[in-house]
Formats: C-alpha cells, structure tokens, sequence
C-alpha cells in the first residue's frame, strides 16, 4: 500500500513538472513570436519611410490615393495591434528623422509630401523648407518722447 501511495505521488509530481516544463516553452515562444513581429513592423516602417520620401506622383489625384491609402493602412494597425503600430510609427519617424539632417534644396519632394511629412516629423512643417537659422544679433527699436503738457484756462 505504501509503495502504490509513493508511485502516485512521482507521477503526480512528474506530471506537475512536465505541464510546468511546457507553459514555460509556449511562453518562450510567444515571446519570440511577439518580437519577430515587433521587428517585422520595424523593419516595414523603414520600408515604406524610404519609399514615401522617394516617392513622385505621376497626377495630383495619385499622390493623394496614395498618401490616403498610408493613412488607412496605419489606422487599421493602429486598431489591430497598438504595439505594432507604435513600433512601424517610431521607425517611420526615425527615418524621416535621418532624411532631414542630410535633405535641402538638392532633395525635390512632391507638395503632398510635406503635407504629410510633417505628421512623421516637425521639421517638414513647412513646404519646401529652408532652415532658418536664428542671427546671431538682435535688433531693438526704442523710441522716447516728450511729455506734453496743457494748463487751460
């Protein structure tokens, strides 16, 4: 009786260990599977900043289907999956980040472009930009006048 007891309680607690052995491995994986997906939308925000700020429209009423169509792909992310959409955002800002410390007047953007540039980065705010860098002098205009004076009688 007492060896059936001892018997019981190993495969008990050898099947305790082996359902414990396997939650550990299927949360292993998920964490993997989550992290190739991270990288996954990394790695399409870089994509598709790159092709956006390489992009030319033939018409007018291309460049807007086109951006429209961006929008609506990065809305319906967003409500898919909120940490996929904020990595594809941050790598999208990132490169748009690294377009604007080397672009000036030699890279020749669309008008859309910088409509919707902007969202991704503030320094695109305003089309065709020129950096404006501050003078290093400031002016001042400082005007004193004379008090009246008026005694009546």
């Amino acid at each position: 009786m007492k060896s059936i007891k001892i018997i019981a309680a190993f495969i008990f607690l050898g099947s305790i260990a082996i359902n414990a052995q396997e939650a550990k491995v299927k949360s292993e994986t998920t964490v993997n599977n989550h992290s190739d997906s991270m990288s996954y939308y990394q790695k399409r925000g870089v994509e598709d900043a790159q092709y956006e700020l390489a992009f030319t429209a033939e018409t007018k009423e291309k460049g807007k289907s086109f951006w429209k169509e961006q929008k609506e792909y990065e809305k319906a992310l967003k409500q898919k999956d909120r940490k996929a959409y904020r990595a594809y955002m941050a790598a999208k800002k990132e490169t748009y980040m690294e377009h604007y410390d080397h672009c000036d007047g030699h890279c020749h953007h669309d008008p859309m472009f910088y409509t919707y540039a902007g969202y991704y980065y503030y320094g695109y705010e305003s089309p065709y930009y020129q950096r404006s860098y501050s003078p290093s002098t400031t002016t001042t205009r400082i005007t004193v006048g004379a008090p009246s004076l008026r005694l009546g009688l």
